[in-house]
């Protein structure tokens, strides 16, 4: 029997049921599985139930590390593998019909075929980094190689991807989270020049009848006009991952309430969809990051 405080071990489960869906997505993405995603954070929880959360600098993290180990192992597993720390091949069983189906519904069925044909190490470094933005100090401890082996792994994985046949604007993750980044933080500090910078002279943006209700301007083209509805505004946006890509959110109260996707042409935004209807939003798969 654990000797963790009953308080203790009520607080634990409370932080993991909060980080579960940034845990699944990640899980999802390495394994091409739902239900081994699924199988995967269950794990975690029996390896972790017990233990004093005073023993932890950072749950997230750890809970980021344990999950990425696990599928780790279950990814080494599936084929023959030339990475030094693993010797041996165990087969284990293909995702079905309906995990592909709902992952490439997610991340796109190219980049799906991209995804398995890259080793295990490339594709946990690959998804950490450049979909969730994991540091790669953290990475390189899940990986257990050093931080300029790890950057390499994603480098050659990320090199791959985009050569692959992914759609444009699901090429480069990492590409695309960086200009939103851009665009949010021009949108915030009021940076009327860096906003144009970012946005393509014809960009659209276009808001669905939920968020025009909630009072989203109306369909905008035009860099300098998109530009302007944005410039020193959007304070309470966030940056996520929705559905495989970085997106802004906002978040009252702590449940997502609007949505803004981004298409990106090279590192200029050629349109943005503001999201205001809440089946739309709840079918989407969101991580705050």
């Amino acid at each position: 029997m654990s000797n963790v405080p009953e308080d203790h071990t009520a607080w634990l489960a409370a932080r993991f049921e909060e980080s579960r869906p940034r845990l699944r997505a990640i899980a999802r993405r390495m394994l091409g599985s739902t239900a081994e995603a699924d199988d995967v954070v269950q794990d975690l929880w029996v390896r972790i139930s017990g233990t004093d959360p005073d023993t932890i600098d950072n749950v997230g993290g750890w809970f980021t590390t344990i999950v990425s180990r696990l599928c780790l192992d279950r990814l080494r597993r599936r084929r023959p593998v030339t990475d030094h720390h693993v010797a041996t091949t165990v087969a284990a069983p293909a995702p079905g019909p309906a995990d592909q189906a709902e992952l490439a519904d997610a991340v796109g069925a190219a980049m799906l075929v991209v995804l398995d044909a890259l080793g295990p190490a490339e594709r946990v470094a690959f998804v950490l980094h450049d979909v969730f933005a994991v540091p790669f100090d953290d990475i390189a401890t899940v990986l257990e190689r050093t931080p300029e082996a790890t950057r390499q792994l994603a480098s050659r994985a990320r090199r791959r991807v985009q050569g692959g046949a992914a759609p444009p604007a699901q090429r480069d993750p990492a590409g695309h989270r960086a200009v939103v980044a851009a665009f949010l933080r021009a949108a915030q500090g009021g940076d009327l020049a860096e906003l144009l910078r970012v946005l393509h002279p014809d960009v659209v943006l276009r808001p669905d009848a939920a968020a025009l209700r909630l009072g989203a301007l109306g369909e905008t083209s035009g860099a300098e006009a998109v530009a302007q509805a944005f410039v020193g505004r959007a304070k309470a946006a966030q940056l996520a991952v929705v559905d495989g890509l970085t997106a802004l959110v906002w978040t009252p109260g702590g449940q997502v309430r609007g949505v803004i996707d981004f298409v990106i042409d090279g590192d200029r935004i050629v349109a943005l969809e503001l999201i205001g209807d809440a089946q739309r939003i709840a079918a989407r798969e969101i991580v705050v990051t």
